[in-house]
């Protein structure tokens, strides 16, 4: 109870900080939690900025090989695989907030599978041709973490265009 309590009391602090005329800040927080699309950007911002640090990418006999570890690698490619999980985190979560404008919501969540597409072939690519990858490499489930980003957002995109279908239902009986 007294965890509701305080965040009740960071709601209200946050309400006075950020107040507006017609709107204040936990209303609009609340207003952008109720539609099913920002829980679905939201697990997918999880997903590609929180889960990459838990699960591995792959692992060898000597070690197991995460996200962070590929930004001291040599190699071009294996630098670009940590800006993209990055890119992909902060568009998506930028995307949450563009509840008002839902056509550039729809956009920017486009652009945001094509980035996880390319992350995904991006990760394929580098699998197979590790060196000694036939006999000695396992993947890990943070290669497949792209699928699972893209399936949400798919799926927050198929909520942004049903909204997006009644306004112009009920603008078209006005």
């Amino acid at each position: 109870m007294d965890n509701v309590i305080q965040i009740y009391t960071i709601f209200l602090v946050l309400d006075f900080l950020f107040k507006k005329e017609n709107s204040t800040f936990v209303n609009l927080l609340f207003k952008m939690i109720q539609r099913i699309q920002s829980i679905y950007l939201l697990i997918a911002t999880f997903v590609s900025g929180g889960l990459v640090f838990v699960f591995n990418l792959w692992s060898n006999l000597k070690e197991q090989i995460f996200v962070l570890d590929l930004l001291m690698r040599e190699s071009f490619l294996l630098k670009l695989i940590p800006l993209l999980f990055l890119l992909s985190t902060i568009m998506s979560f930028i995307d949450i907030f563009l509840f008002k404008n839902r056509k550039l919501q729809f956009v920017i969540g486009r652009l945001v599978i094509l980035i996880n597409l390319f992350l995904l072939g991006l990760l394929i690519y580098v699998s197979l041709t590790l060196p000694g990858e036939i006999s000695i490499s396992k993947k890990g489930i943070g290669m497949f973490l792209p699928i699972l980003v893209v399936l949400l957002i798919v799926l927050a995109n198929k909520a942004i265009k049903k909204d997006e279908d009644l306004v112009k239902s009920v603008d078209r009986l006005r």
